[in-house]
């Protein structure tokens, strides 16, 4: 079988008469310009934020997973989740549910398991001024 070059393909960005959407490329460049660049970038932020992690939002790096335990905007649970965050394994590990591949869910099982001995849920664990 022959191999194509590039030119045999059809692209839309290689048609003259193609005109891209505006606000499509302005999103676009939003989004390429909020991305981290390098990966110290990265370490940095995780450096500095030791209170959440990428795991927090679902596994999703781009997410400003750093601002989850005061809005939870990107969170799995969110009203701003990444859409394409879609990973059953990784959602749940964020809520503090894990499991196999090969078992079943029962989702409130594990949360109730979960929960059973947390130290927040404990009375014992209330200050005099009623705050954990």
């Amino acid at each position: 079988m022959p191999k194509k070059r590039p030119e045999d393909f059809e692209y839309l960005s290689n048609d003259p008469n193609f005109v891209p959407d505006p606000e499509i490329e302005q999103f676009m460049e939003e989004e390429i310009a909020r991305a981290p660049k390098d990966p110290d970038q990265l370490a940095g932020r995780l450096r500095n934020n030791n209170a959440a992690s990428p795991a927090d939002a679902g596994g999703d790096l781009d997410a400003t997973w750093e601002d989850v335990n005061d809005s939870g905007e990107e969170s799995v649970s969110g009203d701003n989740p990444t859409p394409d965050q879609s990973d059953v394994e990784e959602n749940a590990h964020a809520v503090g549910v894990n499991f196999e591949d090969n078992e079943e869910l029962e989702f409130i099982d594990k949360i109730d398991r979960r929960d059973r001995d947390r130290f927040e849920l404990d009375p014992r664990s209330k200050t005099e001024d009623d705050s954990i």
